[in-house]
């Protein structure tokens, strides 16, 4: 039995032109700049919406036709090689939370079994309710000691994998460049509702 294709999500900007896409401010050659932070966020915000196993298209729609040297394969290698460095970023960041999570796991451990040794001594014959206390406290500090690790790797990794996820489906969208029709009004922002299957409108 085949296996079900992966969904296709679209992502639809209207500008005015290819200025308000990318950070004006950035003075890196065209091919490594910066998103503008708006577009950024805002898809970015849309591909978090969708599975990460969702395949995704850019469509940007500008009303003043791009410069030279600002070709639609020009536009199209600049939004991939941006959102291609975030990937990199971002699992730079996932393998520096586990180093973080392994050396937390052996020093949770080694501290857990100081702690467990120092209870079970206290343990030995009679114990009072004096002598209760501090042992239980031992417990339960030791476990404490496992906080770290456990916040690690039951919980932080994950969205960081996912986000990571986004990005590289981000870095391999198919783009597309459409100009708007005369008359149309145009938002620095904004996107057309998509069909059945994609996002609903954002304003």
């Amino acid at each position: 039995m085949k296996a079900s294709a992966r969904p296709v999500h679209q992502i639809s900007l209207r500008l005015h032109d290819v200025s308000q896409l990318f950070n004006s401010m950035d003075p890196t050659p065209f091919l490594h700049r910066d998103l503008d932070p708006d577009a950024e966020a805002f898809i970015e915000s849309w591909a978090h919406e969708f599975p990460s196993t969702s395949r995704l298209q850019l469509i940007v729609h500008l009303q003043d036709a791009p410069r030279e040297g600002e070709a639609g394969e020009i536009i199209s290698e600049a939004l991939h090689n941006f959102f291609s460095y975030k990937a990199e970023l971002t699992q730079r960041e996932l393998r520096q939370l586990m180093s973080v999570g392994r050396r937390s796991l052996l020093i949770g451990l080694g501290f857990l079994s100081i702690c467990l040794f120092a209870a079970n001594a206290l343990s030995r014959g009679e114990i009072g309710p004096t002598m209760q206390i501090p042992k239980e406290s031992l417990t339960i500090v030791g476990w404490v000691g496992m906080w770290r690790p456990i916040e690690i790797f039951l919980y932080e990794w994950w969205p960081i994998l996912r986000r990571q996820r986004i990005y590289e489906n981000l870095g391999h969208a198919h783009v597309r460049i459409e100009m708007a029709e005369k008359g149309d009004h145009v938002h620095a922002v904004e996107t057309e509702k998509p069909h059945a299957a994609e996002g609903g409108a954002r304003h």
